[in-house]
């Protein structure tokens, strides 16, 4: 009885041969058929559903054959690499914008004054992991010939170095510090420090973004990162260097890598756009290279995604809609029409700007380096000229520059810098863009607030006197006769001043006159020189109305509660401050009066009791009025008809006196009150509240 061998699949896997790795022998193979007949005999073969293969396998159907269009097949069968990676540099030489970086380790390869460890660090972009591998090939480069040695200028064909270009060295080993931040994945780094090298010259440790590890993993590095092995070396790298422990910078060789300067962007972005065999302008390369601030990561990430979106050549319009910026004239525009106070016209560019797709937030980032730009092309004439500088900025810039002022400029950025904070956190931008526009309309035409004060200084007397100023107001002037003061000197000094010109005051009268308007008031409360000196106070209350007249809250709030005075005279004040009163209160109030009233005065410290505080003496002439009150008999009736209520403030009418004193024995006698007039047609003696 015997039965064909049924066909064996060609899927099916020859799980000895594959266990094994070694054919079968003569014998293994006798055996094999025999147990493949009698396996067949026993179980015969079903007919298989499925037809049998052939030679020649069927036509597909066309929909369905057609090849899927992959990023493996569009390139030949090899994966895109983007611009980022494909163009990393693979040694010192294509490492652009840090020439520091670049000079020292290359003379410490070649005078073999390597060190045991360094410490990368800097914005994203810049770098930093591509330093860390380029010191790892140039450490274990051994040449073409295989016979090399350290050196600065790896040769990228060695097997070691195209083994650490792909990221597959056993000898250098690449570690992300932010998903492997424990002491145990420390721990296993020492271990393996200990055995040397299986095929490198040396060891490296790359550690990425090492500021995410642990405290306890730091402190488990330390000893290791000190006294490492000869054989071993280590490479950090990290963007927040102020996380790192003071213990590990102190064990390491820094290296701050710097942003990459935007001219020397652009041209490593045009030579890539030329490798790639894409046409771009200079200006969508410069948009591209401002987008990117400085790293070259971002700067290559934006302009691959530029060179997919334009289908053809990159230009600045399809970059600008692309990153949703603002057009670079359009911003002058509307910078110009804010500084001119131009509102219609700043909020119709506004308008236009976020109609087309610009973010609020970027356009007022675009106006702080607008002005930032204006404020330097102000201070450095030469700017305009500079090769680097676009052609909008030498044409429209250097004049817009010229022609404002830098305190203009310096408001403009401080409301723009506060503006933009604002429109980030509003919950509608384009609303709070326009508010910072407006605000900064609405000061472009204020005139500096030094230039006022300056004019107030230099013709502010004069212009009063031509215009025949009022005199002084009268509670200035001390009350009665005060201003009489002994010596009379008060008077004839204050008298000529107003008639003494001031240097500049012809120049400027006109300025000044132009300039009465509502601020000047407050300005003039400043006394600038010039002024009508205010007579001499004649008693301490005419004191307490010059301060009150001339604005000296503070000063005059301490006069009133906190200082008794003990003796006045003209040009001498000697007071007993209380302990809550300032320590310099009596020479602030000496220089004061001293400069309003032209004379010099005196104010010294007693400890004579002296008379009450000026508070103090308003309490008890207030008791006083309201002890008369409560004793007046209508009042005494009112009190009995309600007994919950009380006195709280006696007022007397306007124009009357206050009434003279009662005597005691005529207290008692109702009809002389003072409260009371017997000859009011409306009194009636016999009148009782109920």
């Amino acid at each position: 009885m015997s039965a064909e061998t049924p066909p064996q699949d060609p899927n099916t896997v020859d799980s000895d041969a594959d266990y094994d790795g070694d054919a079968n022998g003569p014998a293994e193979e006798e055996f094999t058929k025999a147990d493949d007949t009698l396996t067949a005999e026993m179980f015969p073969a079903e007919p298989d559903p499925q037809p049998a293969p052939s030679a020649t396998p069927p036509s597909p159907d066309p929909a369905s054959a057609a090849p899927e269009t992959t990023a493996e097949t569009a390139s030949g069968g090899e994966a895109y690499r983007v611009l980022a990676r494909k163009y990393r540099p693979t040694n010192f030489d294509e490492l652009i914008g840090q020439e520091a970086l670049v000079r020292t380790l290359t003379n410490a390869i070649k005078a073999g004054r390597v060190a045991q460890a360094f410490m990368l660090t800097g914005v994203r972009g810049v770098g930093k992991t591509t330093t860390a591998r380029i010191i790892a090939k140039a450490l274990n480069c051994i040449g073409p010939d295989g016979n090399g040695g350290p050196t600065a200028s790896p040769c990228g064909v060695c097997a070691n170095c195209t083994a650490i270009a792909g990221d597959r060295h056993v000898d250098v080993l690449e570690m992300d510090a932010a998903s492997r931040t424990g002491v145990g994945d420390v721990r296993e780094l020492i271990e393996g420090a200990r055995y040397r090298p299986v095929s490198a010259r040396y060891k490296v440790y790359i550690l990425d973004e090492v500021h995410m590890f642990s405290n306890q993993a730091f402190n488990a590095l330390l000893k290791t990162l000190e006294e490492p092995p000869e054989h071993l070396k280590f490479v950090f790298a990290t963007t927040e260097i102020r996380k790192v422990p003071v213990t590990i910078l102190s064990r390491c060789q820094r290296f701050d890598l710097r942003r990459v300067p935007a001219d020397k962007l652009v041209t490593h972005f045009g030579n890539v756009a030329g490798s790639e065999g894409v046409e771009a302008d200079p200006e969508a390369l410069t948009l591209v290279a401002r987008a990117a601030d400085g790293s070259v990561r971002d700067g290559l990430s934006i302009l691959d995604q530029a060179i997919a979106l334009a289908e053809g050549p990159v230009t600045s319009e399809r970059v600008r809609d692309m990153l949703g910026l603002a057009d670079r004239e359009r911003i002058f525009d509307l910078f110009e029409a804010a500084m001119k106070g131009d509102a219609p016209g700043a909020l119709t560019i506004l308008g236009d700007l976020y109609d087309v797709g610009a973010d609020p937030s970027v356009v007022l980032q675009d106006l702080l380096e607008l002005c930032h730009w204006l404020t330097r092309a102000k201070l450095v004439p030469g700017l305009a000229e500079d090769p680097t500088t676009p052609e909008l900025e030498r044409s429209r810039g250097a004049p817009m520059a010229a022609g404002l002022q830098m305190s203009a400029l310096a408001r403009a950025w401080q409301m723009l810098l506060k503006g933009l904070d604002e429109v980030r956190a509003a919950p509608s931008p384009i609303q709070a863009a326009e508010m910072v526009l407006i605000r900064l309309i609405h000061v472009a035409e204020l005139p500096p607030p030094a230039d006022l004060v300056k004019q107030l200084r230099d013709g502010g007397g004069p212009a009063r006197s031509a215009a025949a100023a009022p005199p002084p107001p009268a509670a200035s002037g001390g009350g009665a006769p005060g201003g009489a003061a002994p010596g009379g000197g008060a008077p004839s000094a204050a008298a000529p001043m107003p008639q003494t010109p001031t240097p500049g005051s012809t120049a400027n009268s006109e300025p000044t006159a132009s300039l009465q308007t509502a601020a000047a008031p407050a300005l003039a409360q400043a006394d600038p020189p010039g002024v009508a000196l205010a007579p001499m106070p004649g008693s301490f209350e005419a004191v307490l109305e010059l301060l009150d007249s001339r604005r000296e809250a503070l000063v005059l709030s301490q006069l009133r509660y906190n200082v008794h005075l003990v003796r006045f005279q003209a040009g001498h004040i000697e007071i007993r401050p209380k302990p809550e009163a300032p320590n310099n209160l009596h020479g602030k109030l000496g220089a004061l009066l001293t400069q309003w009233t032209g004379q010099r005065w005196m104010v010294s410290l007693s400890n004579d009791p002296g008379d009450p505080t000026i508070a103090e003496q308003r309490a008890q002439a207030e008791a006083e009025r309201t002890g008369r009150a409560e004793r007046d008999s209508l009042v005494v009736a009112l009190r009995d008809a309600f007994p919950d209520s009380k006195v709280v403030k006696v007022t007397p009418p306007e124009g009357i006196p206050a009434p003279a004193p009662i005597e005691a024995d005529e207290a008692s006698d109702p009809d002389d009150s003072p409260f009371f007039d017997p000859e009011d047609p409306g009194f009636d003696p016999d009148f009782i509240p109920d």
